[in-house]
C-alpha cells in the first residue's frame, strides 16, 4: 500500500509539473487578445526588413502563440523566404482549416498570428540564404502530410516547420520546446534534430527524448517538453517555453541588422486571414 501511495504521489507531482506552465499561461493576461479571429490583428510586427531595404536573399523562422486556449500550451511556427532582388516575401506554413493544409504564398513574413506577437527564431541572409531557398521550396512540395492535420500530437504546423528544416542541408534551426508537434516523426522513431547536430527518439510525438547542440536536452511527455539548454544558458518549461540568455540559432550579421534598422516591416502580400487556426 505504501508503494502504491508513493507511486500515485510521484505521478501526481509529475503531472503537476507538466501542467504548471500551461496553467500559469492561462492565468496570465499577456495572452488575452481579440475575442474572435475575425477581429484579431494580422498586421506586421515590424521585424523583417522591407524588400527594398535589403536586396539580398533572406530566410527567417518565426513562431507565435497559437490561437485561443492552444496558446497556453504551444506556439505556431512558420518559415519566410525572400529571393535576392524579390519585391515580396513568401511564407510557408501549415494551417488546419482546409483540406490541403500546406500554405505557401506571398505574404507578410512577420505577421501577427491572430493577435499574438511573433518571435524571430532565426535570420539568415545573403549568399547562404540564397543557397537554402531552392531547397526550402522543394521540401515544402515534398512534405509527407499535405492533407493531414492534428493539433496534438501532430502532424501540425510545427511538424511541418521541423520537417522542412531537417530536409534542407545548412538550415539548422532549433525550434522551442513548446512547439508541440515538432517531435512528431510519423512512422519513424529516430531522427536528426532540426538544429543539426543531435538526435531524438519519439513515440508518435507522445513520448520522447532529444539531445542536440542547439536544442540541449529535452524530455517529452504527452507532447509537453521540459529540459535544459547549456548552449543558450537556459531552461525549458512546458507551456512557458525556453528561458534563456542566448539564442543558439543563426541570426543576421551586424551589417544586415544596420540595413534593417533603416526601416522595417514588410507591407506586401495577403493570405485572406480566415479560419480556426492554431
Amino acid at each position: 500500500m505504501r508503494k502504491l501511495k508513493h507511486s500515485a504521489a510521484w505521478i501526481f507531482a509529475s503531472l503537476l509539473t507538466l501542467l504548471a506552465g500551461p496553467v500559469l499561461m492561462a492565468a496570465s493576461e499577456t495572452l488575452q487578445g481579440a475575442e474572435s479571429w475575425q477581429t484579431a490583428s494580422r498586421d506586421s510586427a515590424n521585424i523583417a526588413p522591407r524588400p527594398e531595404q535589403y536586396e539580398g536573399a533572406i530566410v527567417q523562422v518565426y513562431g507565435a502563440r497559437a490561437w485561443s486556449w492552444r496558446g497556453y500550451f504551444s506556439v505556431h511556427t512558420w518559415i519566410a523566404t525572400k529571393e535576392a532582388g524579390a519585391s515580396q516575401y513568401r511564407v510557408h506554413e501549415v494551417t488546419g482549416w482546409r483540406r490541403y493544409v500546406v500554405n505557401s504564398r506571398p505574404s507578410l513574413p512577420d505577421r501577427r498570428w491572430y493577435g499574438a506577437e511573433p518571435t524571430l527564431y532565426a535570420d539568415i541572409r545573403g549568399e547562404q540564404a540564397a543557397a537554402l531557398i531552392p531547397q526550402i521550396y522543394q521540401a515544402v512540395e515534398d512534405y509527407p502530410y499535405p492533407t493531414e492535420y492534428a493539433a496534438w500530437p501532430g502532424p501540425n504546423s510545427n511538424t511541418f516547420t521541423a520537417w522542412v528544416i531537417r530536409q534542407v542541408q545548412g538550415l539548422e534551426v532549433a525550434l522551442p520546446n513548446h512547439a508541440i508537434g515538432k517531435d512528431y516523426l510519423g512512422n519513424g522513431v529516430v531522427a536528426e534534430v532540426p538544429g543539426g547536430a543531435g538526435y531524438q527518439f519519439s513515440l508518435g510525438g507522445y513520448f520522447g527524448v532529444l539531445a542536440g547542440v542547439r536544442e540541449g536536452l529535452e524530455l517529452n511527455v504527452f507532447g509537453l517538453s521540459l529540459g535544459i539548454n547549456p548552449l543558450a544558458l537556459g531552461i525549458k518549461l512546458p507551456g512557458i517555453g525556453e528561458l534563456a540568455l542566448r539564442n543558439p540559432n543563426p541570426m543576421a550579421t551586424v551589417e544586415s541588422e544596420q540595413v534593417a534598422d533603416q526601416g522595417s516591416g514588410s507591407d506586401t502580400g495577403s493570405d485572406g486571414g480566415q479560419g480556426l487556426l492554431e
